[in-house]
């Protein structure tokens, strides 16, 4: 299919389905504090949280697998799909995915016509998510959801566009616009979308080597876009730098020391390090934390836990001799969630800290986030945050929101929805965690953005107005773009920061100043597509306003 009839069919008013139906959600507030919050927002949304992607509009697309039986909402209007993929139910009409509106508080259901179990997902730069893959009769499936205004839109499908099974796998949005689609299960190559004519699939022998015997110890590789244009791919112990124009390994790294794996079933996560344009010079480091050692996966079959890693790998990528920097986090990890918040520290959230993941196959919740300081001294970089009431492990997710905050979600250990008579039951609720950041004792100083161009052109100067309360001095303002993330199964795809050159402050009156800003210096920093922009004034940010790369 062309990329003309995809935007023909994502124009076309007949392949959208009117859905009315909005649930307003529940909040319950919590008192402020310096150390972070927990909020939640709805004790049930009606399922269970696997996937996550904000969209540019400030909704969430959430969605869970298809073939586990009913959810807890229905379709509405009467609304039905046959399954013959689910034992439990061959009729069903309940929904597995919804449109959360972080603003209004409220959601309404979507309807998912194909298995959508372990898929992956990312953003086009015209803001339409494009949610590659799952299981069965979504194994080879394309959908994509383009947000509306008019609450209309929904998830359109086209069956058998991908050339191979994509369960498990990873995507990453590239500089000319394109997603490259990265392995699955027992799929040891890659393709792109919009797919090529002829339709071509490029082998990836990096992927069939780092498998461990039975146990594909590299699934949903981390894939991360690097400066130079190539692709750091990291899975198992390995990691290497990839052109994946001339289908060829530039370099290969040293293993993560330790010889834990890192990718899932043992699932730990990663993220690329805020690339900051303000140096000379852009040195790309990746940051790897959690999973469990060899054998874990196997072992909890049996009903033996071990305890999860506790150690982070960081690895300056463009170094002539670059090796992995080892530190250990406070609290063991497996199954945690890696976001990039926007002062550029590293939340880790959600997980277990014995066991991997699998069904019934964690133990002991890691309720308490660990917020990693990429620029502090050595022995300063974690802070414990307090504990979430609830255990978010297995199929749970988490994304940063606009305003800083992080919405979490999922948890679901069993095949079937369970509530009843289980150490863990399904969780279909959602919460938020309000960062230290958040503190009304901050208010002084955190920056309100006032204006800030829609469009932004790449090394083109353009102009945010801000005002704050208590300005200190220029040495402590920044501006970052932040790429909201697609997260599933512990690893938060596409997600990037980069900080922006700042030309000039002006103090404009009372509290308000104008800062002149030069937007990314290229497509390989900054893929086109939408960003949260904000503006950080002495370690505090401002809420994020939405802005578009060109």
């Amino acid at each position: 299919m062309s990329i003309n009839m995809i935007k023909f069919l994502l124009l076309s008013p007949s392949f959208f389905f009117f859905y009315p139906s909005v649930v307003i959600s529940q909040s319950t507030p919590s008192s402020d504090g310096s150390h972070g919050r927990w909020d939640l927002l709805s004790e049930s949304v009606g399922i269970s949280a696997m996937h996550m992607q904000l969209m540019h509009d400030n909704k969430v697309v959430i969605y869970d697998r298809t073939d586990f039986g009913p959810s807890n909402i229905s379709l509405p209007g009467g609304l039905c799909r046959a399954d013959p993929y689910d034992d439990a139910l061959k009729i069903d009409c309940t929904a597995h995915s919804i449109l959360y509106d972080t603003i209004t508080d409220t959601y309404r259901p979507l309807m998912i016509q194909t298995d959508t179990w372990c898929s992956s997902g990312a953003v086009l730069p015209n803001g339409t998510l494009v949610q590659t893959g799952g299981f069965h009769d979504g194994d080879n499936v394309t959908r994509m959801f383009t947000p509306c205004t008019n609450d209309s839109c929904d998830w359109v499908e086209f069956p058998k566009y991908l050339s191979r099974r994509r369960w498990y796998a990873t995507n990453q949005i590239l500089p000319d616009g394109r997603i490259i689609i990265i392995g699955g299960r027992r799929e040891f190559n890659y393709e792109f979308f919009p797919r090529s004519s002829p339709r071509r699939t490029f082998q990836l022998s990096f992927l069939r080597e780092t498998r461990e015997g039975d146990v594909e110890n590299n699934l949903y590789p981390f894939v991360h876009l690097l400066p130079d244009g190539n692709l750091f791919i990291f899975a198992n112990t390995r990691s290497i730098l990839f052109d994946y124009n001339q289908n060829r390994v530039v370099r290969e790294f040293p293993s993560i020391p330790g010889g834990d794996p890192r990718n899932y079933p043992s699932t730990g996560s990663s993220v690329l390090l805020p690339l900051d344009e303000i140096e000379y010079r852009i040195d790309p480091e990746v940051l790897v934390c959690g999973g469990a050692p060899s054998g874990a996966f196997q072992l909890a079959a049996v009903g033996t836990f071990v305890r999860a890693t506790p150690t982070c790998g960081r690895l300056r990528v463009t170094g002539q001799n670059a090796s992995w920097v080892m530190e250990t986090m406070p609290i063991p990890r497996a199954m945690g969630d890696m976001l990039l918040l926007p002062t550029g520290d590293v939340i880790v959230i959600n997980g277990v800290q014995l066991g991997t993941a699998g069904w019934e196959l964690g133990r002991l919740p890691a309720t308490r986030p660990v917020i990693y300081h990429p620029s502090h001294p050595s022995d300063q970089r974690f802070s414990v945050m307090p504990p979430s009431p609830r255990p978010r492990m297995y199929h749970s997710a988490a994304i940063l929101l606009a305003d800083g905050r992080v919405l979490v979600g999922g948890g679901n250990p069993h095949v079937y929805y369970n509530f009843t008579n289980v150490v863990y039951p399904t969780d279909l609720s959602l919460e938020t965690f309000s960062p230290p950041y958040l503190s009304t004792d901050y208010a002084s100083v955190r920056p309100v953005i006032l204006s800030v161009d829609e469009t932004i052109s790449r090394g083109q100067r353009f102009v945010v107005s801000f005002s704050v309360e208590e300005y200190l001095t220029q040495s402590v303002l920044s501006v970052r773009i932040v790429a909201p993330s697609f997260t599933t199964h512990s690893f938060s795809m596409n997600q990037r920061m980069v900080v922006l050159k700042i030309d000039d402050i002006i103090y404009d009156d009372t509290s308000s100043y104008t800062s002149s800003v030069f937007g990314p210096s290229s497509a390989e920093i900054a893929p086109p597509g939408y960003y949260m922009l904000f503006v950080v004034h002495s370690g505090i940010p401002s809420s994020g306003v939405w802005v578009r790369i060109q």
